[in-house]
């Protein structure tokens, strides 16, 4: 049980070094779309500046605002897709570049609707916004979804999070990435709710 327990261990640390290791990076290039990823009311807002920020520098023509949960805190809207569209529109872009999608409750959710949202339209690639420890598993249900993304990091412009909030949402995400592989080989289909 303890060579198990130690192999466990030595897999997660494995793989937040590579969730970090990837997030760091900028992969952001000129697209058809940005899309935004709903965090809650801090991490959405942290996202759109930075989505705002790309548009500005003329990397897409449109963004996608992500995310159905409520945001309880914010008086601009009533979920994370809202939130995402009035902090945008708030710092530069016109209300005919902002499309909401205002039903996905997690990350596969979000890479579902925005694929139908890019096929409607005819786009084949996207920018796709988050924060840095989130994007590499986005990236890889984007792209299980035919999507052809190049990842931004919000702290890009939002700059670091603090050390704890990083260190907790990286460990959450090695555990959702843990829940994808397993449902995958057992056949299960996309997460419907709001854990990952």
């Amino acid at each position: 049980m303890l060579a198990l327990g130690s192999l466990a261990v030595l897999q997660g640390a494995l793989l937040a070094f590579v969730i970090l290791r990837f997030g760091a990076a900028d992969r952001a290039r000129s697209a058809d779309v940005i899309i935004v990823l709903g965090g809650g009311e801090a991490g959405t807002e942290r996202r759109a500046r930075h989505a705002a920020v790309l548009f500005g520098q003329g990397v897409a023509p449109y963004v996608v605002c992500t995310g159905s949960l409520p945001v309880p805190g914010s008086l601009a809207a009533r979920n994370e897709a809202e939130l995402c569209a009035a902090v945008v529109r708030a710092h530069g872009v016109p209300d005919a570049a902002i499309l909401v999608e205002p039903r996905s409750r997690s990350t596969e959710e979000n890479a579902r609707e925005s694929a139908a949202i890019m096929r409607a339209r005819g786009w084949q690639s996207a920018v796709l916004v988050s924060d840095d420890f989130h994007l590499w598993r986005a990236t890889w249900l984007f792209q299980a979804r035919d999507v052809r993304v190049w990842p931004s990091p919000a702290q890009r412009t939002g700059g670091s999070l603090p050390r704890l909030e990083k260190s907790i949402s990286v460990l959450r995400e090695v555990a959702a990435t843990g829940w994808y592989i397993g449902k995958s080989l057992v056949g299960l289909d996309h997460t419907d709710g709001r854990l990952w």
